[in-house]
């Protein structure tokens, strides 16, 4: 397992054991983190599970494919390290890491 931090706009954090097979909204979904929904289930159709990477992991990640991008485009909280977190695989190399959460409950 690996321990990822989720941390709500007011500070907020709860960090939660994930499954290395998972992403991170699934990691937050399954253990209920709030202001993470998932709507979409997972196939990058929504913004649901909006995150913020730390800046050191933003390069350290494949870049957001096309369809991420346009979704992350439409949202007046994105920032240059938004992501989708539906789209972020988890790796043991994540062990620690810890993800912001936008204040609108990722509905933008």
């Amino acid at each position: 397992m690996v321990a990822i931090t989720y941390i709500e706009h007011d500070g907020t954090r709860h960090t939660v054991d994930v499954d290395p097979q998972m992403n991170l909204m699934e990691g937050a979904t399954l253990n209920m983190v709030p202001g993470v929904v998932g709507m979409c289930g997972g196939i990058c159709s929504c913004a649901t599970c909006h995150c913020y990477l730390p800046p050191d992991w933003v390069e350290r990640l494949p870049p957001p494919a096309e369809g991420e991008r346009q979704i992350l485009d439409a949202l007046a909280l994105r920032r240059p390290n938004s992501r989708l977190g539906c789209q972020i695989a988890i790796s043991a190399a994540m062990d620690g890491l810890e993800v912001g959460l936008p204040a609108d409950g990722n509905a933008g």
